[in-house]
């Protein structure tokens, strides 16, 4: 059964690392996929030699050529399902009800749906999302839920921790607390650092050093804050990050600050690298984390008490720290992992198929 991804934009976001990781695996599990995406776009760049790729440069949901072009392929490849990711590459593919190709909208936040009611069923990342659309009036029958997922990381190697520490300069013998994430106010990066601020600067002889890693337009406002704190001699400012698995490598504690988020990939990634985690309680978050058994949960917007519990996991032994990013661990193992999800999109990419051919 042949399957067209679409994505439209050209960064490197949440949603594009996804749509690498997801077409990656489901062209390795013997899929017959093509990917479309923007010319010399992230996506193009990160996904499989073997993998078909077609590019149409989309420059907006008006791009009357972009939509021309995608109909074309559309046509020529002949699949039994078109899958478009955010808002740009949805609303530029339009297609016929009641037969193939089946055109499945995938949503990973709580958009304008405005955009979206065209396409003939719905894929959600999380069940929030899900609910989202149905109280909007999208039918219960063609909404699916399947998670992310995220691949177990190996243990880093003492030498190349080490390495990777001195890259970004932070002591070898530092306490670590690791956030990352697009500097954007919903992330609650401005509450971390009021959070890092009250902390203690050393626990035992170990100093406690933060690490952010991102880009974004509270950039500058942001290190203002740092300074005007006091705390820029214990700050890594790591900026943007192709790969987060080596920042992940070298925490101790990794924090989710945001006010809001739908899922948390930050989250599913720190647990895939067996660290412990500390997070506000977003919508996603409450959706993954138990508190007290895979990561502590404080409210959204509370500095104070995100700081009572980061200081409660620095000041634990080391054995506390390691059997909550464990439990972190089993929960990828058991919900987040690969194989799984993979299984629950092809499940669903033939139920749509066939649901169609019965038409």
């Amino acid at each position: 059964m042949r399957v067209i991804q679409v994505i439209g934009s050209t960064g490197g976001g949440g949603a594009e690392a996804f749509f690498v990781r997801l077409s990656n695996a489901l062209h390795e599990a013997g899929e017959n996929l093509v990917a479309v995406s923007q010319p010399c776009s992230q996506v193009a760049g990160e996904l499989l030699p073997g993998l078909p790729q077609q590019h149409v440069r989309m420059r907006g949901v008006w791009d009357l050529w972009a939509r021309w072009c995608l109909k074309r392929i559309i046509g020529q490849v002949q699949p039994a399902i078109v899958q478009t990711w955010m808002g740009r590459a949805t609303r530029l593919v339009s297609l016929p009800r009641g037969r193939r190709p089946i055109h499945l909208a995938r949503l990973g936040g709580y958009y304008n749906l405005r955009g979206y009611r065209h396409a003939h069923a719905w894929v959600g990342n999380t069940a929030g999302v899900c609910d989202y659309l149905v109280r909007n009036g999208f039918p219960a029958g063609r909404v699916h839920h399947v998670g992310n997922f995220v691949d177990l990381a190996q243990d880093v190697d003492p030498l190349r921790r080490l390495d990777l520490r001195q890259q970004y300069g932070v002591p070898e013998e530092a306490m670590l607390i690791v956030s990352a994430g697009r500097l954007h106010p919903i992330k609650g990066f401005s509450d971390l650092l009021g959070a890092f601020s009250v902390l203690p600067p050393s626990v035992g002889e170990r100093p406690v050093w933060l690490l952010i890693a991102g880009a974004g337009e509270m950039a500058f406002a942001l290190r203002d804050q740092a300074g005007h704190l006091g705390i820029g001699q214990r700050l890594c400012w790591a900026g943007w990050q192709r790969d987060i698995g080596q920042v992940l490598d070298i925490a101790d504690i990794v924090v989710c600050p945001s006010r809001q988020e739908t899922l948390g990939n930050v989250i599913l990634e720190a647990w895939a690298h067996g660290k412990p985690v500390v997070s506000t309680a977003t919508q996603g978050a409450l959706e993954i984390v138990i508190d007290e058994h895979n990561g502590l949960i404080v409210p959204c917007a509370r500095p104070d008490d995100l700081a009572s519990a980061l200081r409660e996991l620095l000041t634990a032994d080391e054995r506390t720290r390691s059997s909550l990013g464990e439990a972190g661990r089993s929960t990828v193992r058991l919900h987040h992992g690969r194989q799984a999800v993979v299984d629950q999109y092809r499940a669903l990419y033939r139920q749509l198929a066939g649901s169609a051919a019965d038409a």
